[in-house]
């Protein structure tokens, strides 16, 4: 009798094991994925349009075909309602050797662009986080190439350029060549401007904000120095950062970024 009993009390258990793993596999699955969108609420008052606090936005993310594919993620301006506007221009964000798009997103960067009109696509370039490498982009033309595929492809007719660090090897090409293309670029510290002159440099008529952490004396200051010789250019040193001053110093460098935004025309 006991051991009858025992055994309805096991296939008992068994039953509610399976009943609860059934009802909580949708949530468990769910939380092991990256949503492909998602909202978050940033507290970043101090770069919002004034009059209005932080909202939520979205961040949605894609790929764009071609070869290489390359993975992007897209934050839209809202209004104080949170309802989808029109940007009053579109800023197309690259990252450093160590990071990704995702560092824009977490960063908040994404969130106040789109909080003050503007949209905001941040890039996977390709080898690093979701696109993949290609051999076809070793010499400067392929980069260049890919930078023009990538606005085409995003409807970017004027957009403006945000380029840290690694990604110089793709957006001062592209300023040197396609700089008309740009209502405006933003370097931060990036490689790749010591193979300019002078003369180069002055042909250029992009206005220009040259972003760099006062302890980077590296690239930092070097990038500086040989950007300085852009005709159209401001400069936004951050005090107390180093060679990926966004990092450092975000509250900073997200007013300076807005600030130089707001005048363009």
């Amino acid at each position: 009798m006991n051991f009858l009993r025992n055994r309805l009390v096991v296939v008992c258990l068994g039953l509610l094991a399976t009943l609860l793993l059934y009802l909580l596999l949708p949530s468990i699955r769910q939380g092991s994925m990256e949503p492909s969108l998602k909202a978050q609420r940033f507290a970043v008052l101090a770069t919002s349009p004034p009059g209005h606090s932080a909202i939520n936005v979205s961040i949605r993310t894609g790929q764009l075909p071609g070869d290489p594919p390359l993975f992007f993620r897209e934050a839209l301006p809202v209004d104080g309602a949170g309802r989808q506007i029109i940007p009053r221009l579109q800023v197309v964000l690259l990252h450093g050797q160590a990071f990704t798009s995702k560092t824009w997103e977490e960063l908040g960067t994404m969130a106040i662009l789109a909080n003050n009109g503007y949209q905001a696509l941040a890039v996977d370039l390709p080898g690093y986080g979701q696109s993949p490498d290609s051999e076809a982009l070793k010499s400067e033309q392929n980069r260049v190439d890919l930078l023009s595929k990538l606005m085409e492809s995003l409807g970017i007719k004027a957009g403006v350029l945000v380029s840290p660090s690694m990604s110089g090897h793709y957006s001062i090409p592209f300023l040197m060549k396609n700089g008309a293309q740009l209502k405006g670029f933003v370097p931060v510290a990036p490689v790749g401007t010591r193979s300019y002159s002078p003369q180069e440099y002055q042909t250029v008529q992009t206005p220009t904000l040259i972003v760099f952490g006062a302890l980077d004396t590296n690239l930092g200051a070097q990038s500086h120095k040989n950007l300085m010789q852009l005709p159209h250019h401001s400069v936004l040193k951050l005090e107390g950062a180093r060679h990926a001053c966004y990092m450092d110093k975000p509250r900073e460098f997200h007013q300076g970024l807005v600030e130089f935004l707001s005048k363009l025309k």
